[in-house]
């Protein structure tokens, strides 16, 4: 199975990306699997942006998706809503319908509850418009995960329930 990761944090090296680490080593010896680090300098989606041709690292995450069996997508959140970067490159893949029927799974991952819930809600509704195939959704929090420099360790309990969800996407994807 191909896997995306995509960390919707404008930053890149965020904590968001070192937990899609954490997660897709889980499945590493399984699975193809490439996580794209943080959605920093990307062009911002607008008609005329439209109108003026696809930007290339747009049109590559774009092909990522296409190409992808799974797409896990992890985002803090900026404001009670997920990042303008993420935002925008689910603007740009609307009409062109890379996550028509994609089987994605979308995180938030935030310093402490409650934070993290108004960015699901968006996160949802908007992957609910591009129709997305959702398979669940999660928030997980900083402190329900230990962090050191450079990585996120999962504790047992989010490591089994990972393991447990891809044998549940394995069967349902046969």
């Amino acid at each position: 199975m191909k896997i995306l990761g995509i960390s919707g944090s404008a930053s890149t090296k965020s904590s968001n990306f070192y937990l899609l680490q954490a997660i897709t080593n889980l499945w590493k010896r399984q699975h193809d699997i490439e996580v794209i680090d943080g959605l920093e300098g990307l062009k911002m989606f607008s008609p005329k942006a439209l109108e003026q041709g696809l930007p290339s690292s747009i049109k590559k995450i774009k092909n990522k998706v296409l190409e992808a069996d799974l797409v896990l997508i992890s985002t803090p959140e900026y404001s009670h809503n997920i990042p303008s970067c993420l935002k925008s490159l689910l603007e740009w893949c609307t009409a062109s319908g890379e996550f028509y029927k994609k089987n994605v799974i979308p995180i938030t991952f935030t310093p402490h509850q409650p934070r993290g819930k108004y960015a699901m809600k968006s996160l949802l509704m908007s992957l609910q418009s591009l129709q997305a195939n959702l398979l669940f959704h999660l928030s997980l929090y900083k402190t329900e995960v230990e962090i050191t420099h450079q990585n996120v360790i999962l504790n047992n309990d989010i490591e089994a329930m990972f393991q447990e969800v891809m044998k549940s996407i394995e069967i349902d994807l046969k």
